[in-house]
């Protein structure tokens, strides 16, 4: 398989041997990042974006690279993110396809691909790569760190286990530990890859491409990423024109929203590589804040919060909405409650947008004032 590397993404080696939570070793691995800004004499206006599973480094156009980004009204000159203030530094996680080592990378140590002989990645270890990113720039601490959904995660686990190296935290749609819902979501997305006869134990490339499994795993996402409100505004029953229906086929495509998820699952399929895939979803599924409580605490959402409290920032937003039912609102108030709990000025912001968890993507005119207040303040 290929690796989708962006123009103008830039690389950092990690050290020589990068340790992993779950045991096993990466060697002569890399993180691929992007920035935008200039950081100032101090070096203390910087800003991390830790990301979702699928997105890249390219969060938004630089001088590398004119193409709009993923999160490309929010970051920017003038933006709610503002790269005239702000030296902003987006990393593609360890485990990704899109430039930094995962599955889909050559193992330096057989000259093969790694594919299923990657070793087990955990949320941890990218917050452990993304250290090693700020370092390698010279940045000691930042003023913000800020995670969208699995960088939610990321963000959490990058805090605690990095004391004080960040003033301030946006938690995005994010969450301390995986939901039962989210997990059985995830479970469903993995089985439908890994029952592709072409997935082949991981063993495929781009003739032999496991496309079935990976269209079904996307639109279980898609339909999870969006809200039942939105669906229903968006699509209603609305039923394909008569030329756009395969007649052969009697189960065939017959609705709007059926045609929207198969043309966003094609776009997607070609573009992702289905170990990496596996790999990062498990990632979510293992994480669990809870594991660095020190002791027990009584009940599973009270060792979360002690974790949470051993977390040390300034300051802290959480933002979310009702309408996400992958990542659900009473998690990002869980995280600000903890991390108030732990001394921080932690605020939990509820908006109501009608678009679920990919809201922070697509809503801007709710998150952008929300996250530009929010960096007002520091």
């Amino acid at each position: 398989m290929t690796e989708f590397i962006p123009q103008g993404t830039r690389f950092l080696a990690l050290p020589p041997t990068f340790p992993m939570k779950r045991g096993g070793t990466l060697h002569g691995a890399r993180i691929a990042y992007e920035t935008w800004g200039t950081p100032n004499a101090a070096r203390d206006n910087a800003i991390l974006i830790l990301t979702g599973l699928s997105p890249d480094a390219h969060a938004a156009a630089n001088a590398g690279n004119a193409e709009p980004g993923w999160w490309e009204a929010m970051l920017g000159p003038g933006k709610a993110i503002d790269s005239d203030r702000w030296f902003v530094v987006c990393v593609n996680t360890l485990g990704s396809c899109k430039g930094s080592t995962g599955p889909a990378s050559i193992n330096p140590g057989t000259g093969a691909l790694y594919r299923l002989a990657f070793p087990e990645l955990s949320i941890e270890d990218s917050a452990d790569a993304a250290a090693h990113v700020l370092h390698g720039l010279g940045i000691e601490r930042l003023a913000c760190v800020i995670g969208n959904s699995m960088g939610g995660m990321s963000a959490l686990a990058f805090l605690l286990r990095h004391p004080g190296i960040a003033r301030s935290h946006i938690n995005i749609s994010g969450a301390a530990h995986a939901l039962p819902f989210s997990i059985a979501i995830r479970s469903l997305q993995r089985e439908a890859i890994r029952l592709d006869p072409l997935w082949n134990h991981g063993d495929y490339d781009d003739t032999h491409y496991p496309e079935s499994g990976m269209r079904m795993a996307r639109k279980l996402g898609v339909i999870t990423y969006r809200s039942a409100l939105e669906w229903d505004g968006r699509f209603g029953r609305v039923r394909l024109d008569s030329d756009r229906r395969d007649d052969e086929d009697p189960f065939g495509l017959e609705f709007e929203v059926e045609s929207y998820l198969e043309g966003h699952a094609r776009r997607f399929v070609r573009n992702f590589d289905p170990n990496c895939y596996l790999y990062l979803s498990r990632s979510m599924d293992w994480f669990d804040l809870a594991e660095y409580c020190s002791a027990p605490c009584g009940s599973r959402s009270g060792d979360v919060l002690s974790a949470l409290a051993m977390i040390k920032v300034e300051k802290a937003l959480a933002i979310g909405v009702a309408t996400d039912i992958l990542f659900p609102l009473q998690q990002q108030e869980q995280i600000a409650e903890g991390l108030r709990a732990g001394g921080a000025d932690a605020t939990f912001l509820p908006l109501p947008s009608p678009q679920g968890h990919d809201a922070f993507l697509v809503d801007i005119e709710r998150f952008g004032p929300a996250v530009a207040n929010f960096l007002a303040t520091l």
